[in-house]
C-alpha cells in the first residue's frame, strides 16, 4: 500500500490470514480512507512507526515539540476548561445563563455575541432590527458589557470572546468592565477570538479591508504584551473554516499559516517574538473522527513548534507551545432524532480530551434547532464531567501515542497539511492566497464532495440517510423573548442620553486622529468606551477612516 514501510510479516499475513477471511467476507468498501483522504490501511505495525525519533517527533509531555501536550503532567493535575459558549436576548439574560453554568461546575465563561455586535451595529441601528439577541448576547456599551459580567469575579474567572471585526472594542469594554469591579487589567484572564483572516475565508463577519484589519489585530497583541500578561491576543481559528466544509488537513494547514501571517504582522511592527507568541492561542473543531482527529492536534502542537523555532527563529519553549480551544463539530448535528447529537457530541469531545485541548466546549443536543435550552446545556456539561471524571482518559498524558496507527496518521496529516503550506507560500503567503481565493475554493471543493457522498448514501449520517427513527418527538426549544429587543434598544438609547457629551465628543475625535494615524488604537478605545461611546459609534468612526471591505472573488 502508497507509503507504507516493508513489513514480511504484514506481508505473510495478507497473504495467508487475511486472504482466507476475505473469500468469505470482502471488505465493505475497495478503499477507506480518513476526511482528508489519506488512506487507512488494513494493518498498521512497528515498521510503520520505525521511521519516528521521540526526541525529533514526540519529545516528552510538556517539552517540545509538545507532540504529547502541552503541559507535563496534562490533566492528571488539572483538568481542561470546561467552557461551554453562552450567550442570547440580552446582557441581563445571559448573565443568568453564565451564573447558571458557574452553579453546576462550568470553570471558564465563553461568550458568543449577536451578529449587530459582530459587524460594529449598535442594537437601535436599522441594520440590527430583528437580529437583536438572535445568535448571540448584544453588547453595544459599556452598560451592557458591566450587566453581562455583573457578579462574576473578573479577577479568578477565564473569560473567552468569539469576537473578531470588532474584538479591540470588546476587549477594551471588557478591560473597562473589570477595572469597575476593582479588577486592574494584569489581572484579567482569557481569549479574545481575534481572528480576522479566517472571517475573509470561510465566515464573514468582516468590517474593514484587510490592511487595517489587520493593523488591529497587530495592535491588540501588542497591547496585550504591555497591559495584559494573562489575556491570550488572539484564537486563531480552523473551527470555522472546518464548518464550513475544510478536511482536518486544510482545518490543519489553513489554520497555521493564518497564524504565520499573523506573527509576519506582528515582527513587521518591530515586535520581539518571544513578547507575544507566549499568549497566542489556537481553536479547532473536534469531528467525530476520533483518531483522524486525535492526530490532527498532535500534529497541530509539533507543526507549531518547529514553525516557530525554524521560521520565525524562537528556542522559547513557551513560544513555541500550541495551545487550543477546542469546539464539537456543530455542522455536524442533525435536526433529525436529536438525541443522536448526544452520542456524536460524546465521540467528539473524547478526541478532544484524547489529543490534548486546553480547553473544550460540548455543542447541546437541540442546536441544529435553535439556541440550546438550559437543560441542553446542562446535559452537554455533564458530558464533559462525566468524561473527566469516569471514563478514566484523564489519567495519563497522550494515552494514544505509541499507536501504530495514531503516530502513522499524525506523520501523514502532517505530510499533508505541510504540502497546503508549501502551496500558500508559493503563491506569496496567506494574503496573497487569500486574494486569489485558493484557501475559499478548496474548503467549498471538499464540502462538495462530503454533501455528494451524503447525497448518495456513500457517508452514512445516522437518522439522516440511514437507521430513520419513524416517530421521534420534538423537543422543546429555546424560545427569546420578544420583547427583549425593545429593552435593549431602549438601553442603548438611554446610554446616548444621559452620558457626557464633552467627554464622548473629545474621546471620539481621539479615536479617529488615532486611526488616521500609526498610533495603537487600544489606549483611545478604552477612553472612548469610558465615555460610553457605543459599539457602533466607534465601528463608524473607524468606518470613516479606513473605508470597508468588499469581497471581489467568485468561488
Amino acid at each position: 500500500m502508497s507509503g507504507e514501510r516493508p513489513d514480511p510479516g504484514r506481508d505473510r499475513w495478507r497473504g495467508t490470514t487475511r486472504r482466507k477471511a476475505l473469500e468469505g467476507a470482502p471488505e465493505r468498501r475497495e478503499r477507506f480512507e480518513t476526511s482528508s483522504g489519506i488512506e487507512v490501511r488494513d494493518l498498521y505495525t512497528p515498521a510503520d512507526a520505525a521511521g519516528i525519533d521521540e526526541d525529533r517527533d514526540l519529545g516528552r509531555p510538556g517539552e517540545p515539540p509538545f507532540t504529547r501536550g502541552v503541559q507535563p503532567t496534562m490533566y492528571r493535575s488539572r483538568l481542561w476548561t470546561m467552557r461551554q459558549y453562552a450567550g442570547f436576548s440580552t446582557a441581563q439574560d445571559t448573565n443568568r445563563r453564565f451564573r447558571y453554568l458557574l452553579e453546576q461546575g462550568q470553570t471558564g465563561l465563553s461568550v458568543a455575541f449577536d451578529l449587530p455586535t459582530q459587524m460594529g451595529y449598535d442594537s437601535d441601528a436599522p441594520e440590527a432590527e430583528g437580529e437583536v439577541g438572535r445568535v448571540g448576547v448584544p453588547i453595544s456599551s459599556l452598560a451592557d458589557m458591566e450587566t453581562l459580567v455583573d457578579g462574576i469575579p473578573l479577577g479568578e474567572v477565564s473569560t473567552s470572546m468569539t469576537i473578531n471585526a470588532t474584538a479591540a472594542t470588546l476587549v477594551a469594554l471588557y478591560v473597562a468592565a473589570a477595572e469597575r469591579q476593582g479588577v486592574d487589567r494584569s489581572k484579567v484572564s482569557g481569549t479574545v477570538q481575534n481572528d480576522i483572516l479566517k472571517e475573509y475565508i470561510a465566515r464573514g463577519t468582516w468590517i474593514y479591508p484587510p490592511a487595517p484589519s489587520m493593523r488591529l489585530v497587530t495592535d491588540v497583541f501588542e497591547f496585550g504584551a504591555r497591559e495584559l500578561p494573562r489575556w491570550n491576543t488572539i484564537s486563531i481559528s480552523g473551527y470555522h473554516m472546518r464548518e464550513a466544509g475544510a478536511t482536518a488537513a486544510q482545518e490543519l494547514a489553513f489554520t497555521l499559516a493564518d497564524a504565520i501571517a499573523y506573527v509576519e504582522a506582528a515582527l513587521a511592527r518591530g515586535m520581539a517574538i518571544d513578547d507575544f507568541a507566549p499568549r497566542l492561542s489556537f481553536f479547532f473543531a473536534a469531528w467525530s473522527e476520533l483518531f483522524e482527529e486525535v492526530a490532527k492536534f498532535r500534529a497541530a502542537r509539533r507543526m507549531w513548534a518547529r514553525i516557530v523555532r525554524d521560521r520565525f527563529g524562537s528556542s522559547n519553549a513557551r513560544s513555541m507551545a500550541c495551545r487550543f480551544h477546542v469546539q464539537t463539530a456543530g455542522s455536524s448535528l442533525t435536526a433529525q432524532s436529536v438525541d443522536n447529537n448526544v452520542v456524536r457530541t460524546t465521540v467528539q469531545a473524547l478526541a478532544a480530551i484524547l489529543g490534548g485541548a486546553q480547553s473544550l466546549h460540548t455543542n447541546s443536543r437541540d442546536e441544529a434547532l435553535a439556541l440550546p435550552t438550559e437543560d441542553s446545556v446542562r446535559l452537554a456539561l455533564r458530558t464533559q464531567q462525566i468524561l473527566a471524571h469516569e471514563s478514566g482518559v484523564s489519567e495519563t498524558p497522550d494515552p494514544l501515542g505509541g499507536s501504530y496507527f495514531v503516530e502513522t496518521l499524525t506523520d501523514e496529516l502532517e505530510a499533508a497539511a505541510n504540502a497546503y503550506l508549501e502551496e500558500i507560500d508559493g503563491m506569496g503567503g496567506t494574503m496573497r492566497a487569500l486574494e486569489a481565493g485558493f484557501q475559499q475554493r478548496s474548503i467549498q471543493e471538499s464540502a462538495y464532495r462530503v454533501q455528494r457522498a451524503i447525497d448518495s448514501g456513500d457517508q452514512v449520517v445516522v437518522g439522516v440517510n440511514a437507521f430513520r427513527d419513524e416517530r421521534v418527538a420534538a423537543p422543546p426549544t429555546q424560545k427569546i423573548d420578544p420583547e427583549a429587543e425593545a429593552r435593549q434598544v431602549a438601553g442603548v438609547r438611554r446610554v446616548r442620553a444621559e452620558r457626557d457629551p464633552a467627554t464622548w465628543e473629545g474621546a471620539m475625535r481621539r479615536l479617529e486622529d488615532s486611526a488616521r494615524g500609526t498610533d495603537n488604537l487600544l489606549p483611545p478605545i478604552i477612553d472612548a468606551v469610558k465615555a460610553y461611546a457605543t459599539v457602533g459609534e466607534i465601528a463608524n468612526r473607524l468606518r470613516a477612516a479606513w473605508g470597508v471591505h468588499r469581497e471581489l472573488i467568485t468561488v
